[in-house]
């Protein structure tokens, strides 16, 4: 199977930890230690979130005073792909020796019309108290909203349209190598009136853009990593109850945040909706369990599935 998967930022950095690489580092072994069965039996993509990296890089970059401004959110999601790439890279490597690893820095093209520019919905940055959060953004022109227990800066987040370097990952992915791309969404473009590219101050969301990416790629499945082992019908509620089995149609009638499951649930309704193919949502150390359909909340065109082809089988699409 041709597998994407898309690892959530507590993959990354967990809530409450320190963002030291040394933390971070060991933190990416750790998923990739989950990943890497998969590797060995599948092609597989991985992206990654980069929420808390760019916005300690936003913060640092505020701070210096050796700048006139700051580096702008494209800028930051670049660097942010290159440093998280460049741990995942090596930790696949370590874990498959032998095995080819590509870590790329890719551009995620958005509409520059997009009503999202002037409604910031994407959480970025570390988490803050009230009081602190509103001083920063009366200090820095921030917006700041409620996440979890605490606050946090967020940003405009325009719907991803197309993963420029798509043919590039394509031909990586066709010589067997393990890709890690679009992290953080991938760094936001628009196209201008001569067919040229520019980046924009936004932070698209990396769960849309990996299903954009995985419909391009003909992907089997899609897989979105999460810190909850399901999607729940009546999250923080008496009634709570996870989902294991659902349709597009399903999960989309149940209304979840904007700023947290919402988009990942959008992201696997579109992928099935335009391929037919298999989705998932569910913790990261259930990833062999969710594609075998064991775990996690699996989405399919008629909510039913039995697992992946049997090993030296089709794949599922062509």
């Amino acid at each position: 199977m041709r597998v994407v998967v898309a690892l959530g930022g507590n993959a990354l950095l967990q809530r409450g930890q320190s963002p030291d690489a040394s933390v971070q580092e060991a933190n990416v072994r750790r998923a990739v230690a989950a990943l890497a069965p998969l590797a060995a039996e599948h092609e597989l993509v991985v992206t990654h979130g980069n929420g808390p990296q760019v916005g300690v890089l936003a913060l640092q970059s505020a701070s210096d005073p050796h700048l006139t401004t700051p580096y702008p959110f494209d800028v930051l999601g670049a660097q942010t792909q290159g440093m998280i790439g460049y741990w995942l890279l090596q930790a696949m490597q370590n874990q498959l020796p032998g095995r080819q690893v590509a870590a790329i820095i890719n551009q995620t093209l958005v509409e520059s019309a997009d009503p999202a520019f002037d409604n910031p919905t994407k959480f970025v940055g570390e988490m803050y108290d009230e009081r602190t959060a509103r001083a920063l953004a009366a200090e820095r022109s921030w917006t700041v909203r409620p996440d979890g227990d605490g606050w946090r800066r967020v940003v405009g987040s325009p719907r991803p349209q197309r993963i420029v370097e798509t043919r590039l990952i394509r031909l990586l992915l066709q010589s067997g190598a393990v890709v890690v791309c679009a992290g953080g969404g991938g760094v936001p473009v628009v196209r201008g009136e001569l067919g040229e590219l520019r980046g924009v101050e936004a932070v698209v969301d990396k769960d849309l853009a990996s299903a954009v990416l995985a419909e391009a790629l003909d992907a089997d499945a899609l897989l979105v990593l999460t810190d909850v082992p399901a999607v729940m019908r009546g999250y923080g509620t008496a009634e709570a109850a996870p989902i294991h089995r659902e349709t597009p149609g399903g999960l989309r009638a149940i209304d979840f945040p904007a700023g947290s499951m919402g988009p990942k649930v959008d992201a696997v309704c579109r992928f099935v909706e335009l391929t037919g193919g298999v989705a998932g949502i569910g913790a990261l150390d259930d990833v062999q369990d969710m594609l075998a359909g064991r775990a996690g909340t699996i989405v399919t065109a008629s909510g039913f599935y039995d697992g992946p082809p049997a090993a030296g089988g089709a794949r599922l699409r062509g």
